[in-house]
């Protein structure tokens, strides 16, 4: 097992460190989506096949293996948190950093920006900012250790990163305060 791949990084978490403490609240109805993006692909594909009277077992096959290739693209990774740690889980294993012991914190933009995460270590995950910015404990805990590693001195960069994401956090969050309380 490799360091930050899965389980504890090099045994730097406790026994009690384990536990959840934050996860993602939208991660249940992505999954569901991603089922019936598949599902309804696949079932378009074979009526269209049926038809047309071209429906055989090899093309069934072919738009089986189809659907699932979308799904596993769709599928979201599971980003759960706790007590000075962080893990991103997806179809193929978890990843986790130690958040109190964070040595680089960097974005990567593109069509999903993210955020990269980098641990003493040398264990690494990646976190879509929109799922830090909609779920403000998991974010509570990644500022709260990177806060503590920044103290620590061992952040060495990435501040800006933070303090841009905590900005927008905070924004965003002022946002809906107004808007749930008929302030806009």
């Amino acid at each position: 097992m490799k360091t930050g791949e899965s389980g504890n990084s090099a045994g730097c978490l406790g026994a009690g460190d384990t536990v959840v403490t934050a996860e993602d609240r939208r991660w249940a109805a992505d999954v569901r989506a991603a089922v019936f993006c598949a599902a309804s692909l696949l079932v378009l594909l074979h009526l269209v096949d049926l038809a047309a009277g071209t429906l055989d077992g090899l093309r069934s096959g072919l738009w089986t293996a189809l659907a699932a290739l979308l799904f596993s693209v769709l599928f979201p990774s599971r980003v759960t948190a706790g007590r000075h740690w962080i893990a991103v889980r997806g179809l193929l294993g978890e990843r986790r950093v130690s958040t109190d012991l964070l040595t680089q914190v960097g974005r990567r933009d593109g069509i999903r920006p993210r955020i990269v995460l980098r641990d003493v270590w040398g264990a690494r995950v990646e976190v879509e900012l929109e799922t830090l910015t909609a779920n403000p404990l998991l974010w509570h805990e990644l500022d709260t250790g990177a806060r503590r590693a920044r103290a620590d001195g061992l952040l060495s960069s990435g501040s800006a990163v933070l303090q841009s994401l905590a900005r927008r956090i905070e924004s965003d969050t002022a946002r809906e305060v107004f808007e749930a309380s008929g302030l806009r």
